[in-house]
């Protein structure tokens, strides 16, 4: 398993190993320890699968308070998935990290609590898997506008198809820092 650090601290990308020949592949998706091994030492207690179609933009999501870390990867298909660092206090507030992650590329993206995260489906269709440190809360659940210009996200697309709660999503500085969750 290779895993490479990225510029937002605890955002890590993850290369499974994975065996694979005329027949197909197998990849170890998870193995606490391994995982653990490598600084993610959160345990999972929720694992969820989306199936989205192009141009679906989903996100940028968070909870506060319980947030969710995740642990994402795509099994169908491939996206543009983006985490942003929205701690009070942190050094990389505001910022972003990207990456395509596919079927293909076999890549996983770790998001840690504390950031909003996201992603839009570039092929036909995407299955998006991803296990969650904390449980879904619908009333601690909030949405980051996608396009927030103050951000500068490099999005693939111009114009997602949004859900009404993400089309009415408020931009990083319209955020009370009470409601934004605090860098450690």
């Amino acid at each position: 398993m290779k895993v490479t650090e990225t510029k937002l601290s605890g955002v890590l990308i993850i290369e499974p190993q994975v065996f694979g020949d005329e027949r197909g592949y197998f990849m170890e998706a998870w193995s606490q320890q391994r995982y653990r091994d490598v600084g993610i030492e959160h345990d999972f207690v929720q694992s969820n699968v989306s199936k989205s179609q192009q141009g679906v933009l989903r996100g940028l999501h968070f909870q506060n308070p319980k947030p969710q870390g995740k642990l994402v990867y795509v099994t169908q298909g491939e996206v543009f998935d983006v985490a942003v660092d929205i701690r009070v206090g942190s050094p990389t507030f505001g910022q972003y990290e990207s990456i395509v992650l596919s079927e293909d590329n076999h890549k996983q993206f770790y998001v840690p609590e504390g950031f909003a995260h996201g992603f839009c489906v570039l092929s036909e269709s995407a299955t998006f898997s991803y296990m969650c440190t904390n449980y879904y809360d619908a009333t601690v659940d909030k949405s980051l506008l996608w396009n927030d210009p103050e951000l500068g996200i490099d999005w693939p697309l111009e114009s997602p198809k949004l859900s009404e709660k993400d089309s009415k999503a408020l931009k990083l500085m319209d955020f009370k820092k009470d409601k934004l969750p605090r860098y450690n």
